[in-house]
């Protein structure tokens, strides 16, 4: 995997294109759900996106960072999305690796908060997150707060 951490502004028209079809093919259609996902966070100072692209020169995983307070009071990661085609390879596990790594080289000692799909808190806490909220619904799906002390 070639990793590349890029503001928006840095981001190539194409890298742009498939990121936002990867992001919209996973979480609005797989999964069944229409939100807006262009929140406008994705152009906001200082948030980082991390695209994992193949061999093959396709992106296969993705995640956005962002600065504390964009989302929640602490740094975060968020969109934590792998291509459904490169599922069970351990790719997620390694894209969460990376993105905890670029927080700590962005911000260092900063805590990680997450919103994440409830059925992932196993997934998360092997990374040291714990759970921090009661479990809630967003856009329909269950999910819950997870924060990785640093």
């Amino acid at each position: 995997m070639q990793w590349l951490a890029l503001s928006f502004d840095e981001l190539s028209v194409a890298q742009l294109y498939q990121v936002m079809q990867l992001r919209s093919r996973v979480f609005v259609v797989e999964q069944d759900c229409v939100y807006n996902d262009l929140d406008g966070k994705d152009t906001q100072a200082g948030v980082v996106h991390l695209l994992g692209f193949g061999d093959d020169g396709q992106l296969h995983a993705y995640l956005r960072a962002l600065p504390h307070g964009v989302s929640y009071p602490q740094v975060s990661i968020g969109r934590i999305v792998v291509d459904p085609s490169m599922r069970g390879l351990e790719l997620g596990k390694n894209l969460i690796l990376q993105g905890i790594e670029l927080c700590q080289t962005q911000w260092p000692h900063q805590d990680i908060k997450i919103g994440a799909q409830a059925h992932l808190k196993a997934l998360y806490g092997a990374f040291g997150f714990e759970v921090d909220s009661p479990e809630y619904l967003e856009d329909g799906i269950p999910h819950v707060d997870m924060l990785l002390k640093r």
